[in-house]
């Protein structure tokens, strides 16, 4: 038995996989070929593009938009209004050529970050709020600002506080 919960409002396509224990809030919508794992909960207002991959227990906030290309790991936190791109050339004219985007386990993502495609971030990596993401993002990292710059490594005190630990 699942109890995965989807709102009244949003608009989850029949081709969508959605783990159980997960919600997704209203007026969201889910395009077809996503996997969502279990326990995800994806708030207001988002856009999940097909294609894109969800791993477990991930919280991602209102009003975040994560386009096809990109692959997040488990227990990721996306704060609100994140962008994932995932063309590095866009036209209105011109050929559209994905570029794939990586989400390590255990990253967090501040509000109202972009992440530009085709970058990795890795696994236990924390974006700054507003942070543009240009070039990947190394294991248990602190990256902040525009364009996203190296802070410092991450330790085990800085788990105790982000885990609760």
């Amino acid at each position: 038995m699942t109890s995965t919960y989807i709102d009244p409002t949003a608009v989850v396509s029949p081709g969508a996989l959605i783990g159980d224990e997960s919600r997704i809030w209203n007026w969201t919508k889910v395009r077809e070929s996503v996997c969502i794992g279990a326990g995800v909960s994806i708030g207001q207002h988002c856009y999940i593009d097909h294609g894109v991959v969800i791993g477990e227990r991930c919280k991602i906030q209102n009003n975040v938009n994560i386009y096809n290309g990109v692959t997040i790991g488990d227990e990721v936190f996306i704060g609100p209004a994140v962008t994932f791109t995932n063309d590095l050339h866009p036209s209105a004219v011109g050929e559209w050529l994905v570029t794939p985007t990586v989400v390590g386990n255990g990253a967090s993502i501040g509000a109202n970050a972009t992440i530009v495609c085709g970058v990795t971030i890795g696994e236990g990596a924390v974006v700054g709020a507003g942070a543009v993401v240009i070039d990947d993002v190394p294991v248990r990292t602190l990256v902040v600002g525009n364009p996203a710059r190296f802070v410092r490594r991450l330790t085990d005190q800085d788990d105790q506080v982000r885990w609760g630990e």
